[in-house]
């Protein structure tokens, strides 16, 4: 009888079948983009995850969260998406915080789980530069999601280099914050070339570590996780 991965295993063969099976990998963020990266890495058959994540769901995130529902406001995002990795492949080793993690421990939490890779879904800057560097620091291998908001357009995403990222407000942030740290290069990235439609973007100080909110389809966010899930997958299988 053939189990539930026996159609990866028919692409990718027994070797890098397990390869997955034996990878420990860190998604941080697991809203409208990562919560799609950390199904699609559960479903390659990732054996070890982590999720962290100190946000609840509210019905602004219906339009876009694979999570949100009507029967999950006002839930732990983590709690939810826990629930449903562990019901696609119950023998899933998940570690499931519910925590916005703070500059001082990131570093230690990078340094002490040593994670095969680590997918960067985060939407603000400072936890997101903090995460960054310290893969950088640690020869962690990371890959990180520039703004998904204000743009309608799929074609237009792609892989690049930090450095050789435009068009994107997040990735200019993290270019300039990275910059004087001395990091220029280095960092791989899914960003979109679309110019974001500047009546999309509401100036507000009213949620955590945000300037400002962004207006947002259905389908974008999740082909970002995507993105993050398949470049991830790739390279834990030396493709």
């Amino acid at each position: 009888m053939e189990d539930w991965f026996s159609r990866t295993q028919q692409l990718i063969g027994f070797d890098k079948l397990s390869l997955l099976q034996q990878s420990k990998v860190l998604v941080v963020g697991i809203g409208g983009v990562g919560a799609y990266a950390a199904e699609m890495l559960c479903r390659a058959g990732i054996g070890n995850i982590t999720i962290i994540d100190g946000d609840t769901i509210n019905k602004t995130n219906i339009n876009r969260q694979l999570i949100a529902l009507h029967s999950t406001l006002n839930q732990p995002k983590v709690n939810i998406l826990a629930q449903r990795l562990q019901d696609i492949n119950p023998e899933l080793i998940l570690d499931a915080q519910y925590q916005f993690i703070e500059k001082e421990e990131i570093d230690k939490i990078i340094k002490n789980n040593r994670y095969d890779f680590v997918v960067d879904a985060i939407d603000t800057l400072s936890p997101k530069i903090a995460l960054i560097t310290a893969c950088l620091k640690n020869k962690t291998k990371i890959i990180s999601s520039m703004g998904a908001g204000g743009r309608i357009d799929p074609s237009k995403i792609t892989f690049a280099d930090i450095s050789e990222t435009y068009h994107c407000g997040l990735a200019k942030a993290v270019r300039k914050r990275l910059q004087t740290l001395g990091i220029k290069k280095g960092l791989k990235v899914v960003f979109s070339t679309e110019q974001t439609e500047r009546k999309s973007i509401i100036r507000t100080d009213e949620e955590r570590n945000k300037k400002s909110t962004v207006g947002t389809i259905s389908y974008l966010p999740a082909i970002f996780g995507c993105y993050l899930a398949s470049y991830t997958i790739r390279k834990l299988i030396g493709e």
